[in-house]
């Protein structure tokens, strides 16, 4: 029996080369000159100044300029979806420390080679032809198979600044099918292959349960009890607390920054670890569901928020759903992040413009409608933000047929002490049934990391 399998996309065709203005008239053909001289120089002054992290640094200076003198323009612009915040010297330090971030990460020493353009190219042409020819492009649900129930999980115990919790273990079980690109690889992660999740949870009758996913580069317990406002949501509104840790993150980590395999320019990667990752937490919210919870919220940050994202059109039995600072589109952040060489180079070898959005449709939230109610589907997001900038909140947003959101004045991490934020999840857990009236405007309690700025609230 043979299988029809599509033909390999054509080529893409690169542009012209840049020869400067069509035309013999000295009065262009003379500046333009001067200009794409000038325009090289700057170019390879920022190579040069590329190479030490401290002129890295200094880049930041100028993006965060950039985007300020944008906000102005755009403010006067006035956008409908888009709310404008007050340019205050606080909120340019918010949009200054992610700016800085984003610098110091670009070092070169991370910048692909050729062999991992080509290799990334192939694996990625391959994967389009394989999910196409499967059916899972059209149908994105049919990508993700139906793990087994979570019946026998094993515990240990921590504590951590006199917070005691357990520690749940589980083999995974998830592999990548044989013939997808980049499965030996992902296989050989032997680390991987034991799922955990850290579980706060109260003596007594049955109460709802958060199942909240960290973002990038977390996954210990001392980072998510803060980083999750998991010892607000336990202490101060009552609620059961679960924190699945995301694969090659935290102990499953195969380097020494967690999640760094995850996110990388392996973008197959990042397609069989969302896979893995909402494979696992379904499993754990079999287990949630076993332990007679009345009710189930999921409670995402960035990269978690991604993934609850993407949970959110894959489950049922889920009654509401908070997504902190989401990201929703991977290959459009690479597009927006990457240094210009590095992007036009993965333009160039038909990695992103094409291959890249299309393989990652069986992972992307927004092809998939969400199951979650009406109503209890809850956003915030950071108008300050150059990790995932608001254009990602706003189209999940979209997506989502318009549900609450809530913008702060601040960047990616400002979440953490924004009073406005957790008055957010307060109300949203509070309005869904999770949480009393009277317990969920009682504001900050002795769980609730606090103590900076607030910087300017948006309606």
């Amino acid at each position: 029996m043979t299988t029809d399998t599509p033909a390999p996309p054509p080529a893409a065709t690169p542009p012209p080369p840049d020869d400067g203005p069509t035309t013999d008239n000295p009065f262009l053909v003379v500046p333009y000159a001067v200009a794409r001289q000038a325009k090289h120089a700057i170019e390879g002054l920022e190579h040069l100044l590329s190479q030490r992290a401290p002129t890295r640094a200094l880049s930041a200076v100028p993006r965060t300029a950039h985007f300020m003198g944008a906000t102005a323009k755009r403010g006067r612009s006035e956008p409908v979806d888009l709310p404008h915040p007050t340019l205050s010297p606080g909120f340019a330090a918010h949009v200054a420390m992610d700016e800085l971030i984003l610098a110091l990460a670009m070092g070169p020493n991370r910048f692909p080679v050729q062999a991992d353009f080509d290799r990334v190219a192939a694996e990625l042409g391959h994967a389009r032809l394989l999910y196409d020819a499967r059916g899972w492009l059209d149908d994105p649900a049919s990508y993700h198979r139906d793990p087994p129930p979570l019946t026998d999980p094993s515990f240990d115990r921590g504590k951590f600044l006199g917070t005691s919790y357990q520690r749940l273990l589980f083999p995974s079980g998830w592999e990548p099918r044989d013939d997808e690109p980049g499965a030996a690889r992902w296989s050989s992660y032997t680390a991987n292959e034991t799922a955990s999740a850290t579980v706060l949870r109260h003596e007594g009758p049955p109460r709802p349960w958060v199942v909240a996913i960290h973002g990038f580069g977390m996954g210990f317990p001392f980072m998510d009890l803060f980083g999750l406002h998991a010892l607000h949501l336990h202490k101060d509104l009552g609620l059961n607390v679960v924190m699945p840790v995301l694969p090659l993150h935290g102990a499953r980590r195969i380097t020494r920054v967690s999640g760094e395999a995850f996110l990388s320019f392996d973008l197959i990667n990042t397609v069989h670890g969302l896979a893995q990752s909402v494979w696992d937490i379904r499993r754990l919210l079999s287990w949630v569901h076993a332990q007679d919870a009345p009710q189930v919220a999921l409670f995402g940050i960035s990269l978690g928020a991604y993934v609850t994202s993407l949970l959110t059109g894959l489950v049922d039995d889920v009654d509401a759903v908070i997504a902190g600072v989401p990201v929703v589109d991977f290959p459009a952040m690479f597009h927006q992040q990457a240094p210009h060489r590095v992007r036009l180079r993965a333009v160039e070898h038909e990695i992103l413009d094409g291959n890249a959005e299309l393989v990652h449709r069986v992972v992307s939230p927004l092809a998939f409608a969400p199951k979650v109610p009406e109503g209890r589907r809850f956003i915030f997001a950071g108008l300050g933000d150059r990790m995932a900038p608001p254009d990602q909140a706003l189209a999940l947003w979209r997506h989502w047929d318009e549900p609450e959101i809530s913008w702060y004045a601040g960047n990616h991490v400002g979440y953490l002490w924004s009073r406005q934020v957790t008055a957010f999840i307060n109300d949203s857990l509070t309005a869904s049934g999770f949480v009393p009236e009277d317990v969920g405007e009682s504001g900050a309690g002795e769980g609730r990391l606090d103590g900076g700025p607030d910087g300017e609230e948006v309606p």
